[in-house]
């Protein structure tokens, strides 16, 4: 019994680590530019869940105006806030 639990962990951990790592990427590349927030802008717009969009929409307020001031750091939170409500 103990050998068939710690087999499925191990599978279900070979499914879940990818999709873990890739999500983690996806965030690590936000970046704060005119660039990034027009494209993210478009994926918002494309989002069919209308509670997540109006999320992620208000986040994307919020990078923006953090970039205005130039807190760079306070953007890409806003920005990775912004892709976390897009999954």
């Amino acid at each position: 019994m103990l050998k068939l639990t710690i087999a499925a962990a191990i599978v279900a951990g070979a499914f879940i680590s990818p999709a873990m790592a890739a999500n983690t990427m996806m965030m690590s590349k936000a970046k704060c530019t005119n660039a990034s927030m027009m494209k993210m802008d478009k994926k918002i717009d494309g989002m069919k869940d209308a509670g997540m969009k109006d999320k992620a929409m208000k986040e994307m307020m919020m990078a923006k105006d953090s970039m205005k001031m130039k807190k760079m750091s306070d953007c890409k939170m806003h920005m990775d806030n912004a892709m976390k409500s897009m999954m």
